[in-house]
């Protein structure tokens, strides 16, 4: 259908396309990771902390995107389960870095295989090249929207 006026065409709108892939992966993420105990921002974190160990709460609540306050809370939780462990006397400043332990890497490994597989069934209809192809213009529109236009 046509819309009149200078509205989105939502069918061929490609921002509302991945707001629909987001939300449906997001939805697909949600359901494997909820048998482990787990949320997508919880597997994110502990994901961004295997790959980057010592990152800040503020690193790694932009990272997941949500706010400080939550991945406060957040890492409060998995600091009390035995996941994650935090210096009690920051380094530098008021950074307290924050590391997986044993526990929490053998719960990242569970995750990442259910994650794994949601992945692979969104992309089971591309081939590598077009996987690949994805990757790069995926890339590229969030480096366009990243470069903001000097205000006048």
């Amino acid at each position: 259908m046509v819309q009149d006026g200078p509205g989105i065409e939502l069918e061929t709108s490609l921002g509302y396309l991945l707001k629909e892939v987001s939300s449906v992966l997001r939805a697909e993420m949600e359901e494997v990771l909820r048998p482990l105990g787990m949320t997508v921002t919880h597997y994110s974190c502990l994901e961004l902390l295997a790959q980057r160990p010592g990152l800040s709460n503020s690193e790694l609540a932009r990272g997941t995107f949500v706010t400080r306050q939550s991945m406060n809370v957040l890492l409060q939780s998995l600091e009390r389960d035995g996941i994650v462990t935090r210096a009690s006397e920051p380094a530098v400043g008021k950074v307290l870095p924050t590391r997986l332990t044993p526990r929490g890497r053998r719960s990242l490994e569970k995750a990442s295989a259910a994650v794994r597989s949601v992945e692979d069934r969104m992309l089971s209809g591309l081939s590598d090249a077009e996987r690949s192809e994805a990757l790069r213009i995926l890339r590229g529109m969030a480096a366009s929207l990243r470069q903001r236009e000097p205000a006048s």
